[in-house]
């Protein structure tokens, strides 16, 4: 049996009541102990609690989360990978390492980096500044990426909006586009670096491992050889952390470019400022432009739909 994941995000008390009144019709009787409501329809149950978290379940589950804008994969302790796991002087190794970008942004592209980092990299990336860039501004990020992009063995993937939504469109969800992405990504470092090998592997854990090779059974090929996840993986080995670095760098590339298409500036995330953006932008520029710039199915483009002057 091919296990399901569970999905969780992190819901506000307004995206709640939302839910309530789409999910009115299947609503279920049997509510459990801290829950808000609980939904049960085909191939789906939903569980929103009252710590703001709802949990989507089922074969439809990551699909239907993420049109709430802020989906994420559970790190739940029985798909956690921790330090331990990982073999002894992992930090110190020879690893290729993966991250990702922009899959809880309603504007702006999904971006993958996998980068090749061996011991004699490390004393040169600390100078340079690599650590988790979730600790760093935009600004710093950049930067960093500038001098490290030229002597690490990288490969940068983007999938764009339009490719995105045409994805999206087919039942491809966030997990499959981001599996497919990484082990891309990942084969092209190896391809760079041959004969050369690493030592291991390390993928940023964003679902459980029978998942993520679930995600790429129609893949040509699939990079399996000493493959470890993890999550905060940026913090285990510097692989991970350039990884980030160059693809996060490139994400404010990436809104850069369409504040000067646009002509505004565009909120990262998907709150209630990215939503008066969209409204904006569909009320002077039209859906169709919208769609170019946007993940299409997040629940951000029907709150713009209702706060455009148009309707």
């Amino acid at each position: 049996m091919i296990p399901i994941a569970n999905t969780v995000i992190q819901a506000t008390p307004k995206q709640i009541k939302a839910m309530q009144k789409t999910y009115l019709p299947h609503m279920s009787d049997k509510i459990p102990p801290g829950a808000i409501f609980a939904v049960k329809k085909t191939g789906l149950s939903i569980t929103a609690y009252k710590s703001g978290k709802v949990m989507f379940q089922g074969v439809a589950g990551e699909r239907e989360a993420a049109k709430w804008g802020t989906a994420t994969t559970p790190k739940a302790k029985s798909t956690k990978v921790s330090t331990s796991v990982l073999p002894p002087g992992f930090a110190s190794k020879n690893v290729a390492g993966s991250d990702e970008v922009g899959t809880g942004d309603y504007f702006g592209p999904m971006i993958v980096a996998a980068c090749y980092v061996d011991q004699a990299m490390m004393p040169l990336l600390k100078q340079l500044g690599v650590k988790d860039s979730k600790a760093m501004t935009d600004p710093e990020i950049c930067e960093i990426a500038k001098k490290i992009i030229p002597v690490v063995p990288h490969s940068l993937l983007l999938l764009p909006n339009p490719k995105y939504n045409e994805l999206q469109a087919k039942g491809m969800n966030q997990g499959q586009m981001k599996a497919i992405l990484h082990n891309r990504a990942l084969e092209n470092v190896l391809k760079k670096i041959a004969p050369v090998k690493p030592d291991a592997i390390l993928i940023d854990q964003f679902a459980e491992k029978n998942t993520y090779y679930r995600y790429l059974t129609k893949e040509a090929s699939v990079v399996r050889e000493d493959v470890f996840f993890a999550t905060k993986a940026e913090g285990l080995h510097l692989s991970v952390a350039a990884a980030s670095i160059i693809a996060r760098s490139r994400f404010v590339e990436a809104f850069r470019e369409m504040e000067q298409e646009l002509g505004l500036q565009i909120p990262k995330g998907a709150s209630s400022k990215v939503d008066q953006v969209a409204a904006d932008i569909l009320d002077t520029k039209g859906e169709e432009t919208l769609q170019r710039y946007t993940k299409w199915h997040f629940a951000n483009t029907d709150k713009a739909r209702k706060l455009s002057r148009r309707n």
